[in-house]
């Protein structure tokens, strides 16, 4: 949908104005190109004494090849080694990195720091330093955010030092768009990193996409077909003509199906009898109403769908071993299921849910050498907000970092990443593609 606000404010003539009065003035959101290069600009990068991730780092920068920043002039990333920091005192580190350094940062930037998980530091002091850098990232993605630049914290396990690279592709280039703010963890790699064509990720990789025949799941189709997957779109039969539509384009399959249906998991198993390298779970619905008129039978149905047929559709697969090596397992979750929301306890309940069961099922993937994350959409654009009245809209565009709606594309964006066979070391993850929005953590 049009955003009429983003347009009036930056128009000639209002843009002063509109500054003056201290009025959110959304900068145009830079989104992949094909074949465009992850940095469109020079990166500085930088490290706290000791650091362990600076060699790392400057063999995932050579290989993603991005021209590298001196002292003076702009620059489109910064990007800062923390791991060093092992007392509350170095970090002024952070200070001495981004003191002269934030103001040359470009329109539609990044900002990443590496750290370490606060839980392998090693003492209560370099644990408590390794914490702090999730409160200053937070913030400095809130002062770049005027500019359409982003922040992020990626804490880095010992003995995941070798996965930096397929996270930092995605959060260097315009791919990350609506994501800032947020904690990513990177382990150890669940499988041996593979050889990789980083135009085509995916290919010759098989992907079921649920809930694929508009809105937000037929954008992750679409993506995870630019990246080279056979993509297999699954969604209701009165959905089938705009399945078919999007199937069609991409050159995929169709399933229609609902997967609320006893026989459905038995039904996809069968389908991949020989097996599947991406489940996507999208499929989801909004029933919302205050706990006090809520009858069961409507709570019910959303939990059915949103969370309770995927746990089924998971073990059918699992239970067969038709997940295939360094497979990957994602899951739509949304701000509701972090923050909680009005009138949306079943909704919020099924999302949390659905966070849970990322955080139960990593370790145990991880034992098969697979993976499992979720994003956490924010306001996005699409016809169910377009139908919303234009106050809760605009406060929903509004109350972000970026001041603006994301696009469906950008939760595809972070679905390919971690499905992306390099993304071995990312497990266990909720990533928020909500630009940055001040409600939930």
């Amino acid at each position: 949908m049009s955003d009429r606000y983003a347009r009036l404010v930056n128009a000639p003539g209002v843009a002063q104005i509109a500054k003056q009065v201290g009025l959110p003035q959304p900068v145009k959101l830079d989104r992949r190109r094909p074949s465009g290069p992850v940095v469109s600009g020079r990166v500085l990068s930088g490290a706290a004494p000791g650091g362990r991730l600076d060699r790392p780092l400057k063999a995932a920068l050579d290989s993603i090849g991005p021209e590298r920043a001196g002292a003076e002039g702009p620059a489109k990333a910064l990007v800062f080694d923390a791991s060093g920091i092992s007392d509350s005192t170095e970090l002024v580190e952070l200070q001495r990195f981004f003191y002269p350094a934030v103001g040359r940062l470009e329109r539609n930037g990044r900002v990443i720091v590496l750290g370490t998980p606060p839980a392998e530091a090693g003492s209560i002091r370099a644990a408590t330093a390794q914490r702090a850098l999730e409160g200053f990232t937070r913030s400095l993605g809130k002062e770049v955010g005027g500019r359409g630049a982003t922040a992020q914290l990626v804490l880095a396990s010992k003995g995941g030092e070798d996965q930096l690279e397929s996270t930092l592709r995605f959060l260097l280039s315009p791919r990350s768009a609506y994501v800032s703010g947020q904690v990513i963890r990177i382990g150890k790699g669940v499988a041996q990193l593979p050889k990789i064509d980083w135009e085509r990720p995916l290919e010759g990789k098989t992907a079921l996409v649920t809930g694929a025949s508009r809105g937000i799941g037929a954008a992750i189709a679409e993506t995870l077909a630019a990246d080279g997957a056979s993509v297999v779109g699954l969604d209701i039969p009165q959905a089938a003509e705009e399945l078919g539509r999007v199937t069609a384009e991409i050159d995929g399959d169709a399933i229609e199906l609902d997967i609320t249906v006893p026989e459905a998991p038995g039904r996809i198993a069968e389908r991949f009898a020989d097996g599947i390298d991406v489940v996507v779970h999208n499929a989801g619905v909004t029933l919302d109403r205050t706990i006090a008129k809520m009858p069961e039978e409507r709570w019910s149905k959303l939990m059915e769908i949103n969370l309770s047929s995927e746990e089924r559709i998971n073990d059918a697969l699992l239970d067969a071993k038709l997940l295939r090596p360094n497979g990957r397992i994602v899951g739509v979750s949304s701000m509701a299921g972090i923050a909680g929301n009005n009138g949306q306890t079943n909704y919020a309940a099924s999302k949390a849910g659905v966070i849970g069961m990322v955080e139960a099922m990593a370790p145990e993937l991880a034992k098969i050498g697979a993976t499992i994350n979720a994003v956490a959409p924010g306001f996005i654009e699409t016809k169910m907000t377009a139908a919303m009245p234009i106050g809760p809209r605009e406060a929903g565009r509004r109350m972000s970092s970026l001041s603006q709606g994301g696009l469906p594309v950008d939760v595809a964006e972070t679905i390919a990443w971690f499905a992306s066979p390099a993304s071995t070391g990312v497990n266990g993850n909720v990533v928020r593609v909500c630009g940055q929005n001040l409600l939930g953590a």
